[in-house]
């Protein structure tokens, strides 16, 4: 697939010429792209200690959450590992953006630990563009435990706590995690989308409650990329997928704003 090499402002202009200024209590990166720029030093990382399940509640609360998600929130939420409860680890940070840890998954977006633990986690938002400056979104799939069914960027996920994810120079463990998980969600090859084509166009803090139960505080890398891609969504992760223009995000966004058509939009993450 060809590559295109243009100038950032172009990039900016096409994708947030409609955005609308949210607060920064739920801010979502399709709407604006106000972000808090943070410094980008390289970080001596602490070493995984053992890892110790750490529930919501109780553990009986925890398994009963558990026994609640059908099979394929389940794979989600605790990746596709048959060690049993061995979870998904994200990483933790401050609000500058320092390593100081990491959690699981499932704590990093339980409300409850969010508010008791102040657990801020790394994550990014993809926004993918063909070579027409078309816009790729997708609608989140029904399975999902945050957000389903809402219509958002082209992908939001976390890297996650392992050597390739945690590189902090030129953000390449967030771009290696945001190759992986284009894969993983919309079945875009990786030579689709090779890491040093991807932009970091900076970061910001985002925490938003999703159902009351579940919800998201990150601190989100912007990363812009355009290429023309083939796009195979993974039924478990997406319900639909399109491709926008200016004028289209423009009327998108104010039908969600309007509440029209019960058309939801705004920021997930895997």
């Amino acid at each position: 697939m060809s590559s295109l090499t243009i100038p950032i402002q172009k990039l900016v202009a096409a994708s947030t010429a409609a955005a609308a200024s949210s607060s920064t209590s739920s801010i979502s990166p399709l709407k604006s792209l106000l972000f808090k720029p943070t410094s980008c030093r390289p970080l001596s990382h602490p070493k995984p200690t053992p890892f110790r399940l750490r529930f919501a509640a109780s553990a009986t609360s925890t398994m009963d959450d558990v026994a609640a998600m059908d099979a394929v929130q389940r794979r989600l939420m605790f990746e596709d590992e048959f060690v049993p409860y061995l979870l998904i680890l994200c990483i933790l940070v401050d609000e500058n953006d320092h390593v100081v840890g990491h959690e699981s998954k499932y704590n990093c977006h339980l409300m409850e630990k969010i508010e008791a633990l102040n657990l801020l986690h790394r994550a990014f938002s993809v926004f993918l563009f063909n070579s027409k400056y078309e816009l790729l979104l997708q609608q989140r799939s029904t399975t999902k435990v945050t957000f389903p069914l809402v219509w958002t960027n082209t992908c939001c996920s976390h890297p996650l706590y392992r050597d390739s994810e945690l590189i902090e120079e030129n953000a390449l463990g967030v771009r290696n995690a945001a190759q992986r998980k284009l894969l993983d969600e919309l079945g875009i090859p990786a030579e689709d989308v090779p890491v040093d084509q991807f932009v970091p166009l900076g970061r910001m803090l985002y925490k938003a409650p999703s159902d009351g139960k579940w919800g998201e505080h990150e601190l989100d890398y912007l990363l812009f990329i355009v290429r023309d891609v083939s796009v195979h969504p993974n039924p478990d992760e997406v319900q639909d997928v399109k491709y926008v223009n200016r004028e289209e995000l423009k009327e998108l966004l104010r039908k969600a704003d309007a509440g029209e058509g019960g058309l939801k939009l705004s920021r997930g993450s895997g």
